[in-house]
């Protein structure tokens, strides 16, 4: 057991109904802080209330964008109770992409209490009905007051909740995508495999010019020759050809998701073939053309599994099957989502219950 202290906010915040969640837009009572200092180490653990950060304006974060975060969800169990969906599993995550940004680790037991210690206190936020989940919001920004290149020595950490409905609005219906060989979101050796704010700034121009020519979300190629296949989105990408399930492997360019890894887990154990694999966009293409692309979906956390209706790929449209969700998309949402929700037996143990 950790000593980490609870500062209760006096005035509550009214619950939303389940019907008016959307994603992203409103927040819990309470919050969990730690700071840092070099070099004592991270200290003074707390729970406290939701509250505006004062910052100076010289605060490195602001300027050179060493910052990193997580997102986790609860769930709204069958038995009443709250479920975690594999928390350790993020906050290993969470000190990879810490190493890379030169940001010190964190206690993965301290994280774990203190993450699981506010749930529970705000566990009246966790919606019930379908499609709906606590979001959990772990991120770590540098907090010096300095102009210049370097590493910060004083850090923040924090946890924020929010209930959410469906990321996208379709919900689990299929999205259509549109390939760019414009834009890069990342390359080898950058960040890509990192869950830092600068990927998700380099992603926003050609997301933004998607939507307005009518697509849900961007599906990346890789830096150098715009040919392989990365990611969709914030998504990992899989592609169901032959009755092999594929996805690209990660290679340094591409974030480890831990929905990609979870639908990896339960296929092999179906006994699916599974391949992770480098694929360009013309071999998909072929497959589309020979009739041998079955289904294209998106995983991640927010939306857990995401089926693809059409890629727009220059003047080329590739649809996938019939255009509708596939079997094996289905399969994986329904499991994935029963085991959420504690609909279905919790197989290899991904569901941290409070």
């Amino acid at each position: 057991m950790y000593n980490i202290a609870v500062h209760k906010a006096e005035t509550l915040k009214k619950r939303p109904l389940d019907s008016e969640l959307t994603f992203g837009t409103i927040f819990t009572d309470h919050m969990f802080t730690m700071d840092y200092v070099a070099p004592e180490g991270w200290k003074n653990p707390r729970i406290e209330p939701y509250q505006p950060l004062v910052m100076d304006p010289s605060t490195m974060v602001l300027h050179y964008g060493q910052a990193i975060f997580e997102g986790i969800k609860a769930y709204r169990r069958s038995n009443g109770k709250v479920g975690i969906f594999r928390p350790r599993s993020y906050i290993s995550r969470l000190n990879r992409s810490a190493e890379r940004l030169c940001i010190p680790s964190v206690d993965e037991e301290l994280f774990f209490e203190a993450l699981t210690k506010l749930v529970d206190l705000e566990s009246d936020w966790v919606p019930k009905s379908k499609e709906t989940s606590l979001y959990i919001r772990p991120f770590i920004i540098a907090t010096d007051p300095y102009l210049g290149v370097r590493p910060s020595n004083t850090y923040k950490f924090m946890i924020i909740l929010s209930p959410v409905g469906a990321y996208y609005p379709e919900g689990f219906k299929p999205v259509r995508i549109f390939v760019t060989d414009r834009y890069v979101r990342a390359v080898k050796g950058g960040l890509g495999s990192v869950k830092t704010p600068a990927n998700y700034a380099a992603s926003l121009m050609a997301a933004e010019e998607a939507k307005k020519a009518g697509y849900t979300q961007v599906l990346w190629l890789d830096g150098c020759q715009f040919k392989y296949i990365e990611e969709v989105g914030t998504m990992n990408i899989f592609f169901v050809i032959n009755d092999e399930v594929i996805t690209p492997p990660l290679e340094g360019s591409i974030l480890g998701g831990m929905t990609r890894d979870s639908v990896l887990y339960a296929a092999r154990n179906w006994g699916l073939r599974v391949k992770e694999q480098p694929i360009t966009i013309d071999e998909v293409y072929e497959a589309y053309r020979k009739g041998a692309l079955q289904e294209i979906f998106g995983t991640g956390t927010a939306a857990v599994i995401s089926p693809v209706s059409e890629l727009r790929w220059n003047d080329k449209v590739i649809i996938p099957g019939d255009g509708n969700v596939g079997k094996v998309s289905q399969k994986l949402y329904d499991y994935i989502s029963g085991v959420q929700y504690g609909l279905l037996p919790d197989d290899f143990s991904w569901v941290t219950e409070l």
